[in-house]
This record gives C-alpha cells, structure tokens and sequence, in this order.
C-alpha cells in the first residue's frame, strides 16, 4: 500500500511539470508569430498551492513570471487547468492542459520589446489567445497610452478593444513620431 503523501508528490511534480511546459509551449507559439523569445517561464512566489479537486495551482506573494521576452509581475496567478480525455487509455487519468490564467493584484505586464500594460486583475484565456484586463487598466508604448475600465488583448489577430461602461469614456493619447530631422 502506497503512502497518500507519495501521490501527493507524485501529483503536485507531475501538474506542475505540465503546467510550465504547456504554459511555456503557448508563449512560444503566440511568440513565434510575434517574432519574440522562446526561452522556459520561470515563476517566483513566496508560496505555491496546487489543488487535484479544483484542478488549480496557485502562487502567492510577489509572483514573478518571467521569460526572455516578458515579465509579469502581481500578487496572486492562479492556473485553472482542464482535463483532457482525447489521449486517456483505459488504465490512466487523463492529461491536463490550462483553461486560463488569472493574475490579481498590482499587475504589470512587461515585454521585453516595449510595451507595458497595468491593471488590478488580467485574465489569460489560453484558447481564445484573449487577454482581458479590468482595474483600472492602462497599456503603454513609450509615450502612446490608452485606458478605459476593461482592454481587451485579442493576441493572434494584433488587434485590442477598449471598453468604458462605468465613465462611459475611454482615453487615448497618441504622440506623432517624429521624423528624421525634427
């Protein structure tokens, strides 16, 4: 009879594996397109959980994921996972993969090729490649910034909304770039 905390290890180990590859695997295709790095993600907190019944991993504290091409720092990431049956034989659980990621507090987004975004709350929906950030979110290029209540990142088509149902406003300030001897 096998101990319970040795499928605890065996599971946590294994989710965990899974969950950086796969997280690592969809950066690098979004990054591919986008011509950006490749390299693993690496994720600091001062605490991590991992939930087998709510099929979740939870870091906590100064959370800190970072590749080559971008940084993403908060307070709290939360990977929702989803079971995959299609490759399930008769004896095995089935595979997981990540439904999305959800990023709390203080969030900054930072890409290595310009670009930051901020927000209070950013959700990564790995299948749509849709990132939407609400609390009071902002995404700035060098000067250009824009803001509104929700932004919503559509990643494989380069193109964004911004929404303001609260204030009913969104703003926008674009600087012209200047030319070669201005």
């Amino acid at each position: 009879m096998r101990h319970p905390a040795h499928g605890i290890i065996l599971f946590l180990s294994t989710l965990l594996s899974l969950t950086l590859w796969t997280s690592a695997w969809c950066l690098d295709t979004s990054a591919k397109k986008a011509g950006m790095g490749s390299g693993p993600v690496i994720i600091n907190s001062d605490k991590l959980e991992a939930d087998d019944r709510a099929k979740t991993i939870t870091f906590w504290g100064d959370v800190k994921a970072k590749r080559d091409d971008f940084t993403i720092d908060c307070q709290k990431m939360v990977l929702y996972l989803k079971k995959d049956n299609r490759t399930r034989k008769k004896d095995e659980k089935g595979s997981a993969h990540i439904d999305r990621i959800v990023a709390t507090g203080d969030v900054k987004i930072i890409r290595s090729t310009g670009g930051v975004a901020t927000a209070q709350k950013a959700v990564y929906y790995q299948n749509e490649e849709k990132l939407v950030l609400t609390g009071e979110p902002v995404v700035k290029q060098g000067e250009n910034f824009v803001a509104g209540d929700r932004i919503t990142l559509f990643l494989n088509e380069d193109r964004s909304i911004v929404d303001s149902p609260q204030n009913g406003k969104v703003k926008a300030v674009i600087f012209p770039k200047k030319g070669e001897g201005e």
